[in-house]
């Protein structure tokens, strides 16, 4: 036996799954579009005016620039304006994602037009006129400064490193601290599980308390359970891992007659990397190359000129390549996985399947992907001996606000 369900009422529920802030990166992208643009008119008509080939060659790669540019600004506005249409049946969060992948492709072969060129020019030299060249190399970067500036509105982006700075929001919920006043002064609880089963920690008590202090935690399905807490350095930690879903009321019995409650709520986010915007990251990616390119070419012309090294602006240009090249693998890897409906948060994945595998219930079949920014869909199949309906699982589920679009199919065991 079995019945599945959805999220969706009977008036049904919207499918936008754009990503937040989404019609502001569309201003900006349009903003760093004209920018490119008026840059690529004057460097043009200035060469033609004056004579510099140099100048009109620089204008018309600005014209590739905003070409690439243009690209994430059309796919923003595309996606705003379709993300009402009933023919997009997940909405039109992965056009994003889609404008990424092209621009990584469109990077790629820059880097081997550019390693092409460099590596060229290291066996057959040509000559270097160092008072254009410097001079348009240190207005391109200021120019491209600019772009990320205005892209960016003056956040950190990570530019496709392969790991991030930040522990993902699922952690620090889980180990947000409840502090109360005892009588034996103050006291701070918390759950650590950092690269650890997840545990409480219980700190400003002495280490004799641990034999008599109890904490207890009570659910909202009326389970309780009691910890025990043995000495660690410098605070008391429970003997028994803390079981998933961490949200429930917790009891801190000091002795009888002193009993301090606080509450756990847990609110689980989806991993960075299923929440950013990767067609901003395109763009982003797309000006801080040429800005980097910009860096070595500058420094290579300066080398060449004070020791005669013509050598090094050829080489600084295999490093700006390789560089690229570095970027734009991990952009089609990051963007491709998501156009393929691969699992975008594993970490995730093994939550939804804690919060479900309570009780004796079973998830049998689980399908997790990203519909957009910020937004993912998934489809459970649990498999349980109770008389639960899907609007329980659908309850049991919606401590994660990531999960925009969720289907679930109940199968009764014997």
């Amino acid at each position: 036996m079995s019945e599945a369900d959805g999220l969706t009422p009977p008036s049904g529920h919207s499918h936008v799954y754009l990503g937040e802030g989404h019609e502001r990166a569309e201003r900006r992208s349009w903003a760093v579009i004209w920018l490119c643009s008026a840059m690529m008119f004057l460097e043009i008509v200035g060469g033609v005016l004056f004579g510099s080939i140099a100048l009109v060659a620089d204008g018309l790669h600005m014209s590739t620039h905003a070409s690439a540019l243009l690209l994430a600004a059309l796919a923003y506005s595309y996606a705003r304006r379709h993300a009402h249409d009933p023919r997009f049946t997940f909405g039109t969060g992965k056009l994003g994602d889609l404008a990424g992948f092209t621009s990584a492709i469109a990077l790629a072969m820059i880097a081997l037009l550019i390693g092409y060129e460099a590596v060229s020019r290291l066996f057959a030299p040509v000559p270097i006129h160092f008072g254009e060249a410097i001079p348009i190399a240190v207005l391109g970067l200021l120019v491209n400064i600019g772009s990320v500036w205005l892209l960016s509105g003056g956040e950190h982006h990570h530019h496709g490193h392969g790991h991030s700075h930040a522990r993902s929001h699922t952690q620090q919920d889980d180990e947000s601290e409840h502090r109360v006043e005892s009588s034996v002064g103050p006291l701070t609880l918390s759950i650590f599980e950092d690269g650890v089963p997840p545990r409480f920690r219980l700190r400003g008590v002495e280490g004799d308390l641990a034999e008599t202090l109890i904490i207890d935690t009570l659910r909202t399905d009326g389970a309780r359970q009691n910890f025990a807490m043995a000495v660690q350095d410098g605070y008391l930690e429970s003997v028994d891992e803390v079981p998933e879903p961490h949200a429930f009321a917790v009891h801190i019995r000091l002795h009888e007659g002193e009993v301090h409650a606080v509450t756990f709520e847990e609110h689980a986010h989806a991993d960075h990397k299923a929440a950013r915007d990767n067609n901003l990251r395109a763009a982003i990616i797309h000006v801080t190359a040429d800005a980097t390119v910009s860096v070595l070419t500058i420094v290579g012309l300066l080398l060449a000129r004070a020791f005669g090294w013509l050598w090094m602006d050829p080489v600084a240009g295999v490093v700006g390549a390789l560089v690229i090249a570095a970027w734009a693998y991990n952009l089609v890897r990051d963007t491709g996985a998501i156009l393929l409906d691969m699992t975008p948060d594993q970490s995730l994945a093994a939550t939804l399947r804690q919060a479900i595998e309570v009780d004796g219930d079973r998830l049998s079949d689980l399908h997790l992907w990203r519909l957009g920014p910020g937004h993912l869909g998934a489809i459970v199949a649990v498999t349980t001996a109770k008389p639960r309906g899907a609007e329980f699982y659908h309850a049991r589920l919606s401590r994660f606000p990531a999960l925009s679009h969720l289907t679930v199919e109940v199968q009764r065991s014997a």
